[in-house]
């Protein structure tokens, strides 16, 4: 499987934009995975850190559920890899976790993303709120935070891709 990633149209509507910019990060970390082996991916960064880039698609697969399912619709989304006695679980891996595994829960967690903003304008505030202070979020909020989200970690991801084995790229 080769990724295929494109830059949103630069003449771009604004929702198009963000959808494509969100898109070209999402595609972005699945490229520094491909090719690597189950022991590639859970390879971690360097003591003490457990990052590894297993673990980043787990956690993003928890960030994609967050904002897009527990914030966005207000659902009541639990978590899929942590709990409150392990708030990192997402990065604890064993040698059963598998790319399979994740890579399928990270899709189906986009797949319900992209779902629910479909039916969301960028200014209809998000049924779910800010814990801290019980305001909502826009939808352009939401997608501007994962543009950024995505793009930090996929600068954890070129670090992690080049210990894993020496690729490097944009």
């Amino acid at each position: 499987m080769t990724t295929q990633r494109s830059e949103p149209a630069g003449d771009a509507d604004e929702r198009t934009m963000l959808e494509g910019w969100l898109e070209y990060h999402r595609q972005t970390l699945a490229w520094k995975c491909e090719g690597l082996t189950d022991a590639q991916l859970r390879t971690a960064s360097a003591p003490p850190s457990e990052l590894s880039l297993m673990g980043l698609v787990r956690h993003m697969a928890e960030v994609e559920r967050g904002w897009f399912r527990a914030v966005l619709m207000g659902e009541d989304a639990g978590p899929i890899y942590f709990s409150d006695e392990d708030p990192d679980g997402e990065f604890h891996l064993t040698e059963d976790d598998t790319w399979q595994e994740a890579h399928a829960t990270w899709q189906d967690e986009i797949g319900v993303a992209r779902r629910n903003a479909a039916g969301h304008g960028l200014d209809e505030p998000s049924r779910g709120v800010r814990r801290s202070t019980g305001e909502s979020y826009s939808l352009r909020w939401i997608y501007t935070h994962m543009i950024e989200e995505y793009a930090r970690h996929n600068g954890h991801a070129d670090l992690l891709r080049e210990r894993v084995d020496g690729v490097t790229g944009e």
